[in-house]
């Protein structure tokens, strides 16, 4: 099973702008959300932890890991979609016919940047890879919202125009399991519930 975790909180999340491939660490904010999505896995027996390459994954990573005392390896197959040009823009830029349009074709690329087909392709690998069909092995994936997007369309074998009808909160969980026959189902998808406050 692949437990999949976004990242925590970064300066440019909280501003509304598109992240990318821009290495940022983690806000005051996102390192509250990160131990509390680490005390999640702490009962658990985590065979091992994946991480993007980017600064706020790895320390996302870094916590989980140092809680259910399991090793951390990177994998550039979890890294944020490339947008390219596009990376620092307010997400309000994408609400025009700009934006629509990258949305309407799962094809298309950001100038510099790859599209949401390529990332679904990475992600699948990833998942094959990683995946073990007899649901022993637990993984954590600390990723992107993106690529936790494209591992969730893997799942239920969908298009990528899906992911306009996802929401994906920072440092949620969402997870995917497999069959006897290898068949991938999703479990939970935007698991929030360790962020609420008593």
């Amino acid at each position: 099973m692949i437990f999949f975790v976004r990242h925590g909180e970064t300066a440019l999340n909280r501003d509304g702008r598109l992240q990318g491939r821009i290495d940022l660490e983690l806000s005051e904010r996102g390192a509250e959300q990160v131990a509390r999505v680490a005390e999640r896995f702490a009962a658990d027996s985590v065979a091992r932890v994946y991480t993007s390459p980017l600064r706020r994954a790895r320390q996302t990573a870094a916590a989980i890991a140092a809680v259910c005392g399991a090793g951390v390896e990177v994998d550039d197959r979890l890294v944020e979609l490339d947008y390219g040009e596009w990376d620092g823009k307010p997400l309000t830029e994408m609400r025009t016919p700009k934006g629509e349009f990258w949305f309407a074709d799962p094809t298309f690329a950001p100038p510099g940047g790859e599209s949401l087909v390529d990332v679904t392709v990475r992600v699948e690998a990833f998942c094959r890879d990683r995946l073990r069909p007899d649901g022993d092995e637990r993984i954590v994936a600390v990723s992107h919202v993106s690529p936790i997007k494209a591992a969730v369309i893997w799942a239920l074998g969908v298009d990528e125009r899906v992911t306009l009808r996802m929401q994906l909160g920072l440092s949620s969980i969402t997870t995917i399991g497999a069959r006897p026959n290898g068949a991938p189902y999703l479990v939970a998808f935007n698991d929030s519930a360790h962020l609420e406050r008593a």
